[in-house]
């Protein structure tokens, strides 16, 4: 690792960027959710307390916020703490599944300084997309991209969850963001949330993995976030820090104001403190039992022996708790087949137990289920009912 990953991986006095998710309310029940959300939590931080934290990270000097959700737009507060956010210098990027960016909204939007927007599709086409979104949600992401471009908005973010079923449209996902003047950002597809239950069926395979790798090296303008640090085992290390940053440079503040020590581990095994109690946000980033654990040299445990170990870090944390390995063990999509054969070990010894969902904030069904075309069940709801 540079000797900056080294520093880094020791934790900083403030995160460099805050994952918030602001209401765990959705009007969509997209199967690899990382927070199960679709109703409302009724102990929902309030506006106030909404503000409070904004004017801690602002005194922290946080350089900017993740917002999410949920779906963020839903908070009938969503522009009064969005534009907080800006008065007190704290960059706000929201992801949206875009249900709420009509025309008046997009110019609003576009009015701002220091907002960024994140806009959700997984499939360039309304079969791919709509198998995990839900029926509708392909045309109404144009929509709201239309709208985006029609009010001069710049370059937004197309925000893809890499899944077996789109991982064969990077091409033409990178053709559709320039079409908008939008910015292409991939992610991993992280086991976690209603993610548990769909990840075996729809990660992308070993074969995918390293097509990925090197669509990605030869598309060094594609954003990442850094979700694919355990690719970089394969030779020449992907742009970024290629490091596991939970609870050392990112963390996240939950909906109720419980924070995590990253945004794919929900779960109240990672559940560092609150923001509610004393000494707010600054305490539990600085000094939670925790935060100061993560921050210690790690072990490679059943890496060590490997030479890419300093390559991948031994990958990602989410990935081996929700899998039911153990967290020094193999990321379960390590690039060697290392992770495979310990979760084949583990499953032959009855040993592989997956962690439920701890928060699950899932609507109840209302259409009955559907299957997806690869045979993985789900549920859908009508995009026009929204539990509040």
């Amino acid at each position: 690792m540079t000797a900056l990953t080294d520093q880094l991986a020791l934790g900083l006095n403030s995160p460099i960027c805050l994952t918030w998710e602001w209401t765990y309310a959705c009007d969509l029940q997209c199967v690899h959710c990382l927070s199960s959300s679709g109703r409302r939590d009724p102990m929902e931080l309030t506006t106030e307390e909404m503000k409070s934290i904004v004017d801690q990270l602002a005194e922290m000097q946080v350089f900017y916020v993740n917002i999410g959700g949920g779906e963020p737009m839903l908070r009938p507060d969503f522009f009064e703490v969005v534009e907080y956010c800006v008065e007190r210098g704290v960059g706000v990027k929201f992801s949206t599944n875009g249900g709420r960016i009509n025309a008046e909204n997009a110019r609003r939007l576009a009015a701002m300084d220091y907002v960024d927007i994140q806009i959700s599709l997984d499939g360039v086409d309304p079969e791919t997309n709509d198998a995990i979104r839900g029926d509708g949600s392909y045309s109404r992401v144009r929509t709201a991209m239309d709208h985006l471009r029609a009010a001069g908005f710049g370059p937004f973010k197309l925000s893809v969850v890499m899944t077996r079923e789109n991982i064969g449209q990077v091409d033409a996902y990178h053709a559709l963001a320039a079409e908008y003047g939008a910015e292409l950002r991939l992610t991993r597809f992280r086991p976690s949330g209603r993610g548990i239950d769909t990840w075996h069926d729809l990660h992308p395979t070993s074969a995918q993995q390293v097509e990925l790798y090197n669509w990605l090296l030869a598309h060094p303008d594609v954003l990442t976030g850094d979700s694919f640090f355990h690719l970089s085992a394969l030779g020449e290390p992907l742009p970024g820090l290629n490091l596991c940053g939970a609870g050392r440079v990112v963390c996240l503040i939950d909906p109720v104001g419980d924070v995590y020590a990253c945004p794919f581990v929900l779960h109240d095994h990672f559940k560092a403190g609150s923001v509610r109690d004393d000494g707010g946000f600054a305490r539990v980033w600085r000094s939670s039992d925790l935060f100061t654990e993560l921050r210690e040299p790690s072990n490679p445990g059943a890496c060590g022996s490997c030479g890419s170990y300093d390559a991948c870090g031994g990958g990602c944390m989410a990935a081996k708790f929700f899998t039911g390995l153990p967290l020094d063990a193999p990321d379960p999509e390590c690039v060697f087949g290392h992770g495979e054969t310990a979760l084949a070990e583990l499953e032959a010894s009855g040993g592989a137990v997956r962690p439920s969902v701890s928060h699950d904030h899932s609507k109840p069904t209302r259409t009955g289920p559907v299957t997806h075309p690869n045979g993985v069940g789900k549920r859908r709801i009508p995009l026009s009912i929204v539990e509040r």
